[in-house]
């Protein structure tokens, strides 16, 4: 048995032996095979590489044959453009010369002359009646409006340094006679205060109000310390006093205006970047005839942004800065513009404004940082809402009744403020002021408002001294305590709306067009038509707010300024960069998309694609559809586009990945209209072709506005 089983054992061993080999030679053999295959693959990718690559070139050389073509077909298009801004300035002159025949009495506030004489005669008149003073100022109102339109809307080569300069000091010199004369129409009420006396306190308080301002007065006539607190009615404004103040002859008063005149005027005017276009041979012409030293206006540009030109202090300590931007147009920035350009193209038509927002992003980054957390940064936080100006004044003697005799002792003081804290006691701790303020209806908050006061020293809004902040949302109330009377504003931050969810532009009628912005908080619908616009509808939470700015047609740039004062802004500025976390774009490909969706948005439907984000700097990703019947269903597809070549995507939204493939039997082309036209149909592209140029015009500004290739 023991001789068996060793033989066995021999035997396995030859066995495995023979199994080893075999399994060798397999595995070679499939090693082989591998290789082989893998050869073979290599060489059909080469292969399909080559043929690709061949596909490509062919394409390329095909798009470079009619290139010129192309952009010349493109150029009359845009022709479209130098049309609208035509239009424009013929409307401006027009509108200057109906306003000179109308001969209504009302200055022309651009008329140094007409404007100087408007206001000494206002100071001379004696009138202070309060009714009156607010009628005169909404007359006044009216005036800084169109001058702060004319530095928005006007094109630097149509306006001077000299004008932009005079239009800035008229603005602060009718808001200064404005803030005096509502100032005195305040002493003229104190002098008779018993017309509004409170039955129950035998104190004065009145509420009296327009659209443009709310005048909130009470004063103390009884002195007693149980009637330290009040609330006015009408507005659930309300304060209540330190016992000191209770006992002194004192008036409080909450003089809300709606609008804001204390920011500095940087803040006020200038927030909105110009757009317009120029001809690409108007744009090397400019430049030609300039070649000074662009480095030292770059340097300026960059070292002040806003450069205080004068300085004068104003009837409530307001110091007024006068604040010239470098005019847009400034050489160095055309310069940058033209290198631009020719690095990449030689017929390009490009904006003179790219550079503003786009291009001076890059060129005058504030340099100094404000280090003091104590003062708001205006760039990031801006006042909504209007200015509270909160006032402790002293009682001016009042009348007595004599017989049939009114008699009131006359000091030529003005409206003079009652010192509290009182300066005698520095080191005592004196109470603060405690102040409730109703939020105004016409103003969105979407988050707890930050309250600053102005500090008229420093020429800033500044956070401190302001304590035990409650802010209940339901009620619109905010409740806060304060050392000293300040005037107050509720800032906001500028960018919360930023970056939108997703947007989309799509054409409703002839020259009609909806663009709908959907942020975190918010849907702002705008409809588009002819030259002007219309803010259809801000949804919030479900529900439609801000009712008394919807449904009036207005211009891109009006627009602009009724949905920041109420709040919405997506409108972003030269600095919103560095607030927003942005997908950074090249100018290049995103103005020129904005230009040419422009064009084609009286038959396309465009909206926001996930891929923009992924397609990296040098192009733009958004969805496209045909669009001609307002009911129709949108069939998106995706294009691709860096300002000098479309191309139409492969891939879905859906798609896993993002690639840049083409679409099957698709080609590129130089211009987005002619990658467009290759699966449009007749009627569409006629529609692109007799589009009004106002219209588009329209479509242009918006979308160069709101920047939605960027901040989405």
């Amino acid at each position: 048995a023991n001789i068996k089983s060793g033989g066995k054992k021999k035997v396995s061993k030859a066995e495995q032996l023979r199994l080893q080999k075999e399994e060798e030679e397999r595995r070679l053999k499939e090693e082989e095979e591998a290789r082989l295959q893998a050869q073979q693959e290599e060489a059909a990718r080469l292969e399909k590489e080559r043929i690709e690559q061949e596909q490509m070139e062919k394409l390329e050389a095909k798009d470079q044959e009619r290139r010129e073509s192309e952009l010349a077909e493109l150029h009359s298009l845009e022709q479209k453009f130098l049309s609208a801004q035509q239009w424009k300035t013929d409307y401006r002159a027009h509108a200057k010369w109906k306003h000179y025949l109308s001969c209504d009495g009302s200055p022309d506030p651009t008329v140094l002359q007409e404007i100087n004489t408007f206001m000494s005669l206002w100071r001379e008149d004696q009138n202070e009646d309060i009714q009156l003073v607010m009628e005169k100022g909404e007359q006044v109102l009216n005036l800084i409006e169109k001058l702060q339109f004319l530095l928005w809307d006007t094109p630097p080569n149509e306006i001077t340094e000299k004008e932009t300069v005079q239009y800035q000091e008229s603005i602060l010199e009718l808001q200064n006679l404005l803030h005096q004369k509502y100032n005195g129409a305040t002493e003229h009420l104190l002098k008779t205060p018993n017309m509004y006396e409170d039955s129950d306190t035998g104190n004065m308080q009145a509420v009296i109000k327009d659209k443009n301002v709310t005048f909130c007065i009470w004063a103390n006539l009884k002195k007693k310390v149980r009637f330290k607190n009040h609330m006015f009615c009408d507005t659930q404004h309300g304060f209540d006093l330190p016992k000191s103040l209770a006992m002194s002859s004192v008036a409080v008063r909450i003089l809300h205006t709606h609008y804001d005149h204390v920011s500095p005027l940087w803040l006020q005017c200038l927030s909105v970047p110009k757009l317009e276009v120029l001809d690409s041979k108007e744009l090397t012409q400019h430049s030609k005839d300039n070649v000074e030293e662009p480095e030292e206006e770059e340097k300026k540009a960059r070292e002040e942004p806003n450069t205080p030109a004068e300085e004068e202090m104003c009837s409530d300590g307001r110091k007024s800065a006068i604040s010239v931007k470098e005019n847009s147009n400034s050489i160095a920035d055309i310069n940058e513009v033209e290198e631009e350009i020719e690095k990449k193209s030689e017929t390009l038509d490009i904006p003179s404004q790219v550079q503003d927002p786009l291009m001076q992003e890059e060129m005058n980054e504030k340099e100094e940082a404000i280090t003091d957390e104590n003062i708001v940064d205006l760039q990031q936080f801006v006042p909504v809402g209007g200015v509270y100006h909160i006032d402790v004044l002293q009682l001016p003697p009042q009348v007595k009744q004599i017989k049939d005799w009114s008699m009131v002792e006359l000091r030529d003081v003005g409206l003079e403020a009652y010192p509290y804290p009182p300066e005698e006691a520095e080191d005592a701790t004196h109470p603060p002021i405690q102040i409730t303020l109703r939020l105004s209806d016409n103003v969105m908050y979407f988050e707890d408002p930050v309250i600053a006061r102005w500090d008229p020293a420093g020429q800033q809004w500044r956070t401190d001294g302001i304590s035990n902040i409650t802010y209940e949302t339901q009620e619109k109330n905010i409740t806060f305590e304060m050392g000293a009377f300040y005037t107050i504003a509720l800032l906001q931050d500028a960018h919360l709306n930023m970056p939108y969810q997703a947007w989309e532009l799509q054409p409703t009628g002839t020259d009609e067009a909806l663009l709908i912005v959907t942020t975190v908080f918010a849907t702002i619908q705008i409809q588009i038509k002819g030259n002007q616009c219309m803010l259809s509808s801000v949804v919030v939470e479900e529900k439609d707010v801000l009712s008394h700015v919807t449904g009036k047609w207005i211009s891109p740039v009006d627009l602009r300024a009724v949905l920041k004062k109420a709040g919405v802004n997506i409108f972003p500025g030269e600095y919103s960069h560095k607030y927003v976390s942005v997908n950074k774009k090249a100018p290049l490909a995103e103005v020129r998309a904005y230009q040419q969706m422009a064009l084609a948005a009286s038959a396309f439907a465009f909206a926001r694609s996930k891929w923009n984000l992924e397609a990296g700097q040098e192009q733009v990703v958004f969805k496209v559809s045909e669009h001609l019947k307002a009911d129709s269903v949108k069939d998106w597809s995706l294009y691709m586009f860096n300002g000098q070549k479309a191309q139409k995507l492969k891939i879905t939204e859906t798609s896993k990945a993002f690639s840049e493939e083409l679409e099957e039997d698709s080609e590129f082309h130089s211009t987005l209209y002619h990658m467009l036209k290759d699966f449009a149909s007749k009627e569409a592209i006629d529609k692109v072709e007799t589009a009004s140029f106002l219209f588009i015009d329209v479509v242009y500004q918006l979308l160069l506005a709101t920047r939605v290739l960027t901040y989405s």
